[in-house]
């Protein structure tokens, strides 16, 4: 002890104590310690507990009182104005489109939650009403969106596109996609029980069958359609079990929308068992006054444009990063 009472300091040089140190100078160290630490070494707070030698609620103390005497220093700064607004319009002019929203930067890794906020604006937009009918296709990108709550669909009928009965993937089973979003947004499920290429016999069945026939009625009413556009099939990793994807033509395509594969001019392209196909009728699709396609992955930036050039949608949610890939690609 020193003469007034205070605590010893050693110097740390001599080993020997030091009566005149400020004792304040030591924890003003520790909580320096501590502070650098956490935020420049990355440190967990039970780690430098550890390392300090105190208990894991006192390093929680150090951290706020090193905030709190200017130790650390954190600072929020706005970032930079984003040129968003600019690259939708562009998308919007080029494309001839009537809408375009963005997610900012890349939503590849996040379809549902990244893809969710901007997919809500652009049905609410849409304006559907109690007794309307809303289309959706099967996909990865509306499987994952089919999960998060877009909306109160209540009273609005929810219709597949497609048929996929038989696929071993839930996203392209076109049934699975509406299930999943009336039970998150509402809505009246429409189920369409066939595979997406059923053969000959049981197709003629499929026309005289109620629930067919009804699903066919959807799509000469609907008013709004939520798609997505499917990469070039030779980039791709899943595609619908009934497509030949080793045909010549298939290989060649630049995307497909709803099953309808089209080439680099965006016509529909013929394949073995085409004619078979249980899915919308290009025409019906192109007939939808609102056609949201809901597209990320620099990969399809072929087929977002060619798409979009050749009318199967006619508004667009992407994230920045796609969005960026069909302007170079323009």
């Amino acid at each position: 002890m020193t003469a007034n009472g205070g605590p010893l300091v050693t110097d740390q040089t001599t080993g020997r104590a030091d009566e005149t140190a400020d004792p304040r100078d030591s924890e003003l160290e520790r909580l320096y310690q501590a502070a650098q630490l956490y935020y420049e070494q990355g440190a967990t707070q039970a780690e430098i507990a550890k390392q300090l030698q105190v208990s894991r609620p006192s390093i929680s103390r150090m951290l706020s009182d090193a905030r709190s005497l200017g130790i650390v220093d954190i600072r929020v700064r706005r970032p930079a104005p984003s040129d968003m607004g600019r690259l939708r319009q562009q998308l919007v002019n080029e494309l001839g489109l009537e809408a375009v929203y963005l997610a900012p930067g890349d939503q590849s890794g996040r379809l549902g939650p990244g893809l969710a906020p901007p997919t809500k604006q652009a049905l609410e937009n849409a304006n559907l009403r109690a007794g309307d009918t809303m289309l959706i296709a099967s996909g990865e990108t509306t499987y994952a969106l089919a999960q998060h709550r877009l909306g109160d669909f209540s009273g609005v009928v929810i219709a597949p596109t497609v048929g996929g009965q038989a696929e071993p993937d839930p996203w392209h089973q076109t049934n699975e996609v509406v299930r999943a979003f009336t039970a998150s947004s509402g809505g009246y499920p429409h189920y369409l029980f066939a595979p997406s290429m059923p053969s000959e016999a049981l197709l003629d069945a499929l026309q005289d069958d109620p629930g067919y026939r009804r699903i066919v009625d959807d799509w000469n009413r609907a008013q709004v359609a939520l798609v997505g556009v499917g990469a070039p099939p030779r980039t791709r990793k899943s595609i619908a079990r009934s497509v030949p994807r080793g045909h010549p033509n298939v290989m060649k395509a630049a995307g497909d929308v709803c099953l309808a594969f089209f080439d680099g001019a965006g016509h529909e392209i013929n394949f073995p068992g085409n004619e078979r196909m249980v899915r919308i009728p290009g025409s019906s699709l192109q007939s939808v006054p609102t056609r949201i396609a809901v597209a990320v992955g620099t990969e399809k930036a072929i087929s977002v444009l060619t798409a979009a050039r050749s009318g199967w949608f006619n508004v667009l949610v992407t994230d920045e990063e796609t969005a960026r890939a069909i302007t170079r690609a323009l």
